[in-house]
């Protein structure tokens, strides 16, 4: 049994044994392909591979049908769909596992596959690939033949993708520009469907391929919203890529499959009374959750919004909650780009920075001078179990533990009174750009991911993906009304580990409220030092984590990126941090 299945469903298609071969020379894992051959055998052939297994239908099925049997066959942990016209990264298959969770949809970075060229038989001259040529522009040769290139155009990349108020797929360069695009793993909104994996018994739980939308169109969208809407996660993987071969410049070289307008016209039908109605029978959230998220989008006006997040009012789970005034935030609140009352003024910032005084002090007299140095004017509110000359110092008689800390932090933003807030802790240097940050969105919690570990006692760094509450920003009102309910349920309850620490982590009732979450990165890292009192349990092995998907980007070093060598030298690293 496999551990990766490539689902290829084909018609017409030329490239398919190139795109097998491609396959076959890149992964590197126990990776193997199904394809399709819909309706007619591959030209050419397919060579024999222990590593392929084609099916034929002697009458097209179509693509969604194709790929639903393809999966069929599959026994392997993970499938991922890929077109017949396809190139690869070398080791893309292991590249593509080593970063995966089980609810997620993952791409590939997309590159235009430069598939062939046409060349004159008579004076040499070449034209991209396209439909086969007339006519020569050069020496008016009328003998062309096909020159195999088979190399991805990496001035062509594509990472980010959406759809419009139509639901046609767009590309979506503009996203990224912001801060939650930043980092090898980012959230995508939609993809063009030629590439895409998943785990194989998630597949399922979607319900695979929805074959009532048709024989082709509409699968980016489709695979888009069956992930997001029901409470899952499609990123796109930068670490590695694909190159596909776009062909819609007609005649010879147009699509595979037959399309009429009618057929084309129902896809879109029945997408469209699927998502805009939210009939999707796995979906936990509305269509406007959705938009909500990746707002502003290009091809979005406020007033197609509203019109689905009418629609979205009404969604079961969500109308009949008793709990929903006071745990969701309003819709409308959360498409504000930046808050309503600060438009026309600047920002102000402020830092929250709590301690429960059990650290050494060296450490912590050079992360309060590092903070100094880097926080560029921010207002700093300290609040500790014991006096400190740091900020505005604010004691709370109270012994250490997780709800002191959430009533340190609770207290610290009453008593700050900027628009925006970063909550610091007492064991993290903070590099200037941390502080550079501004929230695009106000009801958003955002993490700072770019953040390495180092080992007080060895000066062993490390790194792996991590929402940490030291990395947090957002506009106070937002913490404010959030760290309320947090100390609230946490008195009331007492703290149970599966409501996690940071806001925003998880929804409603696992978690106080609907917060979204979203990451970002500093341009230059954050240093966590790990010093034997920290409130959270150090891991410094993989094999410590009982979910190895909460340690993705596993990553030791001597040295962490701007700030040095670490290892080995732990003091005269601090000692120069201070000169």
């Amino acid at each position: 049994m496999a551990d990766l299945s490539i689902l290829i469903p084909s018609r017409n298609e030329m490239f398919l044994s190139r795109t097998i071969e491609d396959i076959l020379a890149n992964i590197e894992g126990d990776t193997e392909v199904i394809a399709i051959a819909d309706g007619c055998w591959p030209d050419p052939p397919v060579a024999d591979h222990p590593r392929v297994n084609m099916i034929h239908f002697t009458e097209s099925v179509g693509q969604r049908r194709a790929t639903n049997e393809a999966a069929k066959l599959s026994r392997s942990k993970y499938i991922m769909k890929a077109d017949a016209h396809c190139a690869f990264d070398k080791g893309f298959d292991i590249k593509l596992m080593k970063t995966f969770e089980y609810d997620w949809t993952v791409i590939l970075r997309m590159y235009n596959l430069h598939a062939f060229d046409w060349v004159c038989k008579k004076c040499g001259d070449r034209t991209y690939q396209g439909p086969t040529p007339s006519v020569c522009p050069k020496c008016q040769g009328l003998i062309f033949e096909r020159d195999i290139v088979w190399k991805p155009r990496l001035n062509r990349r594509t990472d980010f993708a959406r759809f419009d108020s139509d639901l046609h797929f767009q590309y979506h360069s503009q996203y990224e520009k912001r801060p939650e695009s930043k980092g090898d793993i980012a959230d995508v909104m939609c993809h063009v469907g030629a590439c895409w994996a998943m785990h194989r018994e998630r597949y399922w739980e979607l319900g695979g391929m929805d074959e009532n939308v048709g024989s082709w169109g509409q699968m980016g969208v489709e695979v888009s919203c069956k992930t997001w809407l029901s409470g899952g996660r499609q990123v796109v993987n930068k670490t590695t890529w694909f190159g596909h071969m776009f062909r819609t410049s007609g005649g010879d070289f147009g699509f595979p499959y037959p399309l009429s307008g009618r057929a084309v016209d129902h896809a879109r039908k029945v997408s469209k009374d699927t998502w805009f109605n939210n009939k999707f029978e796995k979906q936990i959230h509305p269509l406007s959750w959705m938009l909500e998220k990746f707002w502003p989008i290009p091809g979005w006006t406020d007033e197609d919004l509203l019109r689905v997040q009418k629609v979205g009012a009404n969604f079961p789970g969500i109308q009949n909650k008793v709990l929903w005034e006071e745990t969701v935030t309003p819709v409308s609140a959360v498409l504000e780009p930046v808050a309503s009352e600060a438009i026309g003024k600047t920002l102000t910032k402020g830092a929250v920075y709590y301690t429960d005084n059990r650290i050494d002090p060296v450490i912590m007299d050079v992360v309060q001078k590092q903070i100094k140095k880097s926080c560029n004017g921010t207002s700093i509110t300290s609040v500790s179990l014991a006096p400190i000359d740091f900020g505005k110092n604010i004691v709370l008689n109270q012994e250490r533990g997780v709800l002191s800390m959430f009533r340190q932090i609770l207290a610290g933003i009453e008593a700050t009174d900027t628009d925006i807030i970063f909550l610091i802790e007492h064991d993290v240097l903070y590099h200037k750009s941390h502080f550079d940050f501004v929230p695009p969105k106000k009801y958003v919690v955002y993490f700072n991911e770019n953040t390495w570990r180092v080992d007080s006692k060895t000066g062993q760094a490390l790194f792996y993906y991590c929402k940490q509450v030291s990395g947090v920003c957002a506009y106070r009102d937002v913490l404010l009304e959030h760290y309320r309910k947090r100390v609230e349920r946490v008195e009331r309850e007492g703290y149970d580990r599966s409501m996690g620490y940071e806001p925003g982590a998880h929804p409603f009732p696992r978690g106080v409220d609907n917060l979204i979450s979203e990451t970002w990165w500093s341009d230059q890292p954050n240093v966590d030092i790990r010093h034997g009192c920290n409130l959270t349990k150090s891991r410094w092995s993989q094999d410590q984590f009982r979910n190895k998907d909460t340690c993705k980007g596993w990553k030791m070093s001597d040295e962490i990126p701007h700030w040095g060598v670490t290892k080995g030298r732990f003091q005269e690293f601090l000692k120069e941090i201070q000169t």
